[in-house]
């Protein structure tokens, strides 16, 4: 079984699997979105992929801010209590919990990630209100029966289960993988859980300029899909209005200044019948 517990795991064993020489995606998101968890190494390559496209930071930032609007919808109108955030990354403001956790103090959360990065941090994750709990799960997002498993911990599987993975799907190069991974995933939950999944898209040059050169480093590659791609992910699924659209335009807050040209992401909601 995975690990569930960061603090079972020592901090030296932790560190010697984190290699500090070479861009890392999860510090190089970190950087984009105004985080300070990052190397010079994640900044150079950052400072590299703006000067090719400066709006892969709208990307970043506005996907954030999709996943603040998608957790309160579940939350908040659809009652869920409980999420599943596979891909989880590196600890910044408004993370799953703390979003959910505000509409519903009982959410039950569980993170899911295998990088010892993202391990390294988890400590922060694992906040709670007294009511709800958080836990986090060391784990393969290409295993979907251990993440299911050891989810089963702390989630109800008979109930239902908020899915997320946001941004993490380009990384899985081969796009029948993605589904199969997606469709094993959310067959483990009952009916009345939801899908949630923003990606990069190849909705314009600069954007497969900037996802050419970023895989062109030694981090993690990434593949920009199209909106057709993205949205075959929640085949099977009821999804929420608007559907799949720019992260800009779903279910957008008044509030939040949006940017002035459109965003390469493009985001949904699904729910199983």
């Amino acid at each position: 079984m995975p690990d569930r517990d960061p603090e079972s795991v020592s901090a030296a064993d932790i560190h010697a699997r984190i290699d500090t020489s070479k861009p890392h995606s999860a510090r190089f998101w970190n950087y984009f979105v105004g985080g300070k968890d990052y190397y010079e190494v994640d900044r150079e390559l950052g400072d590299q992929i703006k000067a090719i496209f400066p709006g892969l930071v709208d990307v970043a930032r506005t996907s954030r801010h999709f996943l603040g609007r998608a957790v309160r919808h579940l939350a908040g109108e659809q009652g869920v209590r409980q999420f599943l955030d596979i891909g989880t990354g590196l600890p910044t403001g408004d993370n799953t919990h703390e979003v959910a956790q505000r509409v519903a103090p009982d959410t039950r959360i569980v993170y899911v990630d295998n990088d010892p990065l993202v391990l390294a941090h988890a400590r922060a994750l694992l906040t709670s209100t007294p009511e709800g709990r958080t836990a986090y799960v060391d784990a393969d997002m290409y295993d979907p029966d251990t993440i299911l498993e050891a989810a089963s911990a702390t989630l109800d599987l008979s109930r239902p289960v908020a899915l997320m993975i946001l941004n993490t799907l380009g990384h899985v190069a081969d796009y029948d993988v993605a589904r199969s991974m997606i469709t094993r995933l959310m067959a483990g939950l009952p009916s009345g859980s939801h899908l949630t999944i923003c990606d990069g898209t190849a909705t314009s040059d600069g954007m497969i300029a900037a996802s050419e050169a970023y895989n062109k480093s030694d981090a993690v590659p990434y593949y920009v899909r199209s909106v057709q791609d993205i949205t075959g992910f929640f085949d099977g699924l009821d999804l929420v209005a608007p559907g799949v659209v720019p992260v800009t335009d779903w279910r957008p807050d008044p509030t939040t200044p949006r940017p002035t040209t459109p965003v390469d992401a493009y985001g949904g909601v699904g729910r199983k019948p």
